[in-house]
């Protein structure tokens, strides 16, 4: 499935405070003559799905520093804590399209970081997650996992300091065995402690197609066969959630 077929199209947004790598695609604009992603076209537009008129990477204030408990997947430390919830700002945007059929999800969902989620129908094409939050100031790292009942399926793991670098480590974790990370990635290192993010996951039949803040970032095909027995989102370390939404794409 083509990506900007899958999305319809949707509106870019300009001027984030990520640093990001000249001529990277971004999220495709909403009309059908606007540019789409892939393709590499120039960004240009407005602001994302759900989000009319709201300003590019605002820097929200920052929340009060909180550990969270790590999943027990190999290679993960231990910890305990909750984070807490973005605060609602005045004269904001009611969030985007509500889940598609079969996310039947609440709309007071608990926002406490570490943050879980059932996928009902698990993972399938044109899946589409948006994560909404605020990196902590003293982030050390963050975590997305999508996993079935033993199996890690998507590890996503952006670390800040990792002996001095920002790297994002992708991996899957099948039988007790992690695969092969993957490491590389174009552009800047998305992701500001303090400020806020949009990240979203397109799932597809072959792969995950992430964009964060408006622009394309990683693909990670997938490495396991049985995409309905990946049934559960987990978001966990240090960030605040303000939204976490599901839809399926037409």
């Amino acid at each position: 499935m083509d990506l900007g077929d899958a999305l319809g199209g949707w509106p870019s947004s300009g001027n984030n405070n990520t640093q990001q790598t000249a001529g990277q695609p971004s999220w495709p604009g909403q009309p059908a003559t606007n540019p789409t992603w892939p393709g590499g076209q120039p960004a240009g537009g407005g602001p994302w799905p759900g989000q009319p008129g709201q300003p590019a990477n605002p820097s929200w204030p920052g929340q009060p520093a909180n550990s969270s408990c790590q999943p027990s997947w190999p290679g993960s430390g231990a910890g305990c804590g909750g984070g807490g919830t973005w605060p609602s700002q005045p004269g904001q945007p009611s969030p985007g399209p509500g889940p598609g059929p079969g996310y039947n999800i609440d709309p007071q969902k608990d926002m406490t970081v570490p943050y879980s989620q059932i996928l009902p129908n698990g993972v399938h094409d044109k899946l589409l997650i948006t994560i909404v939050g605020t990196i902590k100031s003293n982030a050390d790292k963050i975590t997305v996992n999508m996993s079935t009942s033993q199996d890690l399926a998507f590890h996503f793991n952006p670390r800040f300091n990792e002996n001095g670098e920002m790297v994002i480590v992708r991996n899957s974790c099948i039988n007790k065995k992690w695969g092969k990370e993957e490491r590389d990635f174009s552009g800047g290192f998305p992701f500001v402690p303090g400020q806020r993010f949009e990240m979203k996951i397109l799932c597809t039949n072959k792969e995950y197609k992430v964009a964060v803040n408006n622009s394309h970032f990683v693909t990670y095909r997938h490495r396991m066969s049985n995409l309905k027995s990946i049934t559960r989102l987990s978001i966990y370390n240090d960030l605040n959630l303000s939204d976490v939404r599901f839809e399926i794409l037409p």
